[in-house]
C-alpha cells in the first residue's frame, strides 16, 4: 500500500502502484475512497474559510496592546515582591547571605518552573483565556496574603527592616504564612506568564509572522517597563522599611492587571486547546519500539498520512517530513498487520504529522539546555548583584542608591536596546533567531567578567572595621547594562524561537520553555553556590561567598560563571549548526478531532 505525500495533498496512488490482486468489488470501494477524499478536501476549505470570516473582526492589535498592558502591570506587582525579596529575606526574617540568596533562586526558579504547568493545562484542557484568568486570580490571592503577613505578622516593631532597626524574630505562623503567600505568588505569575504571550500571538493570524515578531519584542519591553517603577519608586520606599506599602502598591497593579485583562473578552481571538500532547508523544515512542526491527523506506512517501488536507491531531496543522531522528519514522511505517486491521491504533501507527511533533520537542532539547547557563548570568541579578551592592559605596552625593535599585540600569538597557535592534538594526539586517540567542550569550559573558572585575576592585577598597567598599555602586552599572543587552538578544529571541518552532498543539510548551530556562537557571546556580561553598569553605578560608563579603572572593564565582557559559557557546554553536527548523504544510488546515477510524477509513486500502 502506497501512502499520501504529505506536500501533495491531493495524491492519490494510481492502482498500477497497489497490490494486483484487487478483486472488483475493492476497485469500486478505492474510487469510492476517492470521492469521499475529495468532498472531504471540499469541506475543509469551506471550514477554514468559514473560520477566516468569524475571526477576521476579532484579534488585531488593539487586543495585543490590552494584553502588553496587562503584562507591565502583573510585571510591576510580581517585581515590586520578588527584586527586593532577598533584602527582605535578610532584613526581615533574619536569614544570613547565602542563605537568603539560595532561597531567591529557589523561589525564583520555581516561578518559571510553574510556567510548564500552565502551558500544559493550557495546550491540552483550558485554552489561554481561561488559563490566564485563573493564574491572574491566585496571583492577585497570593499578593493579598504577602500584604497581610508582613503588616500583621512580620514587620514587628513598625518600621523594622531599613537595615538598621532589626526586626523581632518571626514566629512559626508568620513564617509558614510568608512562604505560602510568596509560593501563590510564583504559582500565578509563572502559570500564566508564556500562555500570556502565546495568546498575544494568537491574536494575529498564522501567516502574519511580522506581527508576531513585533509582539515578542514588545512583550518583553512591557515586562521591562512594568518592573521600571518596582525597581526604582518601590524599592526605595522598601528600603527604607516601608515594606508593607510596597507589598500593596503591587497589589493595586495586579487586580488592575487583571480587570484589564477581563475588559475585551468578547473581542479576543481565540485558539481551541488541542488536547493532552503526552500520550501523542508516547504512542511515536511506543510505536517506534514495536517496529524497531522494520525497516524504513527510502522514500519518505511512503509513510503514513491521513488523506486531504485536514490534519488528524486537533487543532494542528499538518508537518512535512524532516531528516532528523529517522528512527521515529518506524512509527509510520505501514506493516501488514497494519494492513489486516490495527490501523486505527494509535500505540502501532502514527501519522507523519504526529511523528513530527515528538522529533519537533526532541530537537528543541538540545538547544533549551544550552539557554540554562545563560539564566544562572541572569539570575544573579535577584541575588549577588543585590548583595555585591549593599556592601559598597551607594551614597550619589547626600542620595543614598537602594542595591536593588542598580537594576533600573538593567531596565534602561533592555529598553533602549529593544529600540535600537526595532528600529535601526532590523530594518537592514536580520539576524535569525539562533544567531540573536548566540550573540545574547557572547554579552553575557561579557557581564560576569565585567562583574568580576568590579568585585576585584571593591576588595581593594575595603575600609577595615567597615561593611561597605570605598568604590562606588555605579560601577555596576556595565555589568547590568551588559545582561539587559543580552537580555534583548537572548530572552526575546527565545520566546520567537520556541513559539515559532513549536507544533500548533505545543505553542504554550514552547513559550514555557524559555521561563523552565530561566527555572533551572536558578536551580544551578544554587547548586553552584553550595558546592562552591562546600569546596572553598575549609579550614581557616571563609569560602568565596562568606557572609562577611569583605573576607570573601565572590570575583572568582562571577570568573567561573563565565568559563562555563563560554563552553557552553561552544556547545551551542555545534546544535544551531545541526537544527533544523519545523516546516508546516501551509495548504493544510488544523484538525477538529475527528476520529482516527473516520480518517483512516478514508485513505486504507
Amino acid at each position: 500500500m502506497a501512502a499520501m505525500d504529505p506536500r501533495n495533498n491531493d495524491y492519490v496512488a494510481p492502482l498500477n502502484e497497489r497490490d494486483e490482486d484487487f478483486e472488483v468489488g475493492e476497485v469500486v470501494e478505492v474510487q469510492e475512497n476517492q470521492s469521499v477524499a475529495s468532498f472531504k478536501s471540499n469541506d475543509s476549505d469551506l471550514k477554514k474559510k468559514t473560520n477566516d470570516d468569524d475571526t477576521k473582526e476579532k484579534g488585531g492589535w488593539t487586543n495585543a496592546l490590552i494584553l502588553l498592558g496587562n503584562q507591565g502591570l502583573a510585571t510591576l506587582a510580581f517585581f515590586g515582591v520578588g527584586v527586593n525579596l532577598v533584602l527582605f529575606l535578610t532584613r526581615v526574617m533574619g536569614q544570613g547571605n547565602a542563605e537568603a540568596a539560595n532561597n531567591v533562586s529557589k523561589w525564583t526558579g520555581t516561578v518559571y518552573m510553574f510556567s510548564l504547568v500552565g502551558a500544559f493545562l493550557s495546550d491540552s484542557y483550558w485554552g489561554r483565556y481561561l488559563t490566564c484568568t485563573i493564574f491572574q486570580v491566585i496571583f492577585v490571592l497570593g499578593v493579598s496574603l504577602l500584604s497581610f503577613t508582613s503588616w500583621f505578622f512580620l514587620i514587628k516593631p513598625k518600621g523594622c527592616g531599613d537595615g538598621n532597626f532589626t526586626c523581632d524574630p518571626p514566629s512559626p505562623l508568620g513564617v509558614g504564612i510568608f512562604y505560602l503567600s510568596v509560593y501563590l505568588v510564583a504559582f500565578g505569575y509563572g502559570g500564566h506568564q508564556p500562555t500570556l504571550a502565546t495568546f498575544g500571538a494568537d491574536q494575529f493570524g498564522d501567516n502574519d509572522k511580522t506581527s508576531k515578531a513585533a509582539f515578542f519584542s514588545y512583550f518583553y519591553f512591557a515586562l521591562n517597563v512594568g518592573s521600571l517603577f518596582s525597581n526604582t519608586i518601590l524599592v526605595y520606599f522598601e528600603d527604607k522599611g516601608l515594606w508593607t506599602l510596597g507589598f500593596l502598591v503591587s497589589l493595586g497593579s495586579a487586580i488592575i492587571a487583571l480587570v484589564a485583562f477581563l475588559g475585551p473578552t468578547k473581542r479576543y481571538r481565540y485558539v481551541k486547546p488541542c488536547g493532552n500532547p503526552l500520550p501523542r508523544v508516547a504512542q511515536v515512542f511506543v510505536a517506534t519500539a514495536r517496529k524497531w526491527s522494520v525497516v524504513r523506506p527510502e522514500n519518505y512517501r511512503e509513510l503514513y498520512e491521513v488523506e486531504g488536507p485536514e490534519s488528524a491531531i486537533k487543532g494542528s496543522r499538518k508537518i512535512f517530513h524532516s531528516t532528523k531522528f529517522v528512527f521515529l519514522d518506524r512509527a509510520a511505517v505501514i506493516t501488514d498487520d497494519d494492513r489486516n486491521g490495527s490501523r486505527n491504533n494509535a500505540w502501532r501507527l502514527c501519522s507523519v504529522t504526529q511523528v513530527e511533533e515528538a522529533k519537533c520537542v526532541m530537537k528543541m532539547l538540545p538547544i533549551w539546555l544550552c539557554t540554562i547557563i545563560y539564566s544562572v548570568i541572569f539570575t544573579q541579578m535577584a541575588s549577588l548583584f543585590v548583595e555585591q551592592g549593599d556592601v559598597m559605596n551607594a551614597y550619589v552625593g547626600k542620595f543614598q542608591i537602594p542595591a536593588a535599585s542598580m537594576s533600573v540600569f538593567d531596565i534602561c538597557s533592555v529598553l533602549i536596546s529593544t529600540g535600537i535592534y526595532r528600529h535601526v538594526i532590523f530594518p537592514y539586517v536580520r539576524p535569525t533567531e539562533l544567531m540573536r540567542m548566540g550573540i545574547g550569550l557572547i554579552i553575557g559573558i561579557m557581564a560576569m567578567v565585567a562583574a568580576g572585575l568590579t568585585e576585584i576592585q571593591r576588595l581593594r577598597r575595603i575600609v577595615h572595621d567597615q561593611k561597605e567598599s570605598e568604590l562606588s555602586i555605579l560601577w555596576q552599572i556595565p555589568q547590568y547594562v551588559l545582561v539587559g543587552a543580552s537580555e534583548v538578544f537572548m530572552y526575546v529571541g527565545q520566546l520567537e524561537f520556541f513559539n515559532g518552532q513549536s507544533p500548533d498543539g505545543l505553542k504554550n510548551l514552547g513559550s514555557s520553555l524559555c521561563m523552565a530556562s530561566m527555572a533551572l537557571g536558578n536551580y544551578v546556580s544554587s547548586m553552584m553556590v553550595n558546592i562552591v561553598m562546600a569546596i572553598t569553605a575549609r579550614g581557616k578560608s571563609h569560602g568565596w561567598i562568606p557572609e562577611d563579603l569583605n573576607e570573601g572572593h565572590m570575583d572568582r564565582f562571577y570568573f567561573l560563571i563565565a568559563v562555563l557559559a563560554a563552553i557552553d557557546f561552544v556547545f551551542y554553536l555545534v546544535f544551531a549548526k545541526w537544527y533544523q527548523p519545523i516546516s508546516h504544510d501551509e495548504d493544510s488546515i488544523k484538525g477538529t478531532g475527528v476520529n482516527r477510524k473516520a480518517i483512516s477509513d478514508l485513505d486504507q486500502v
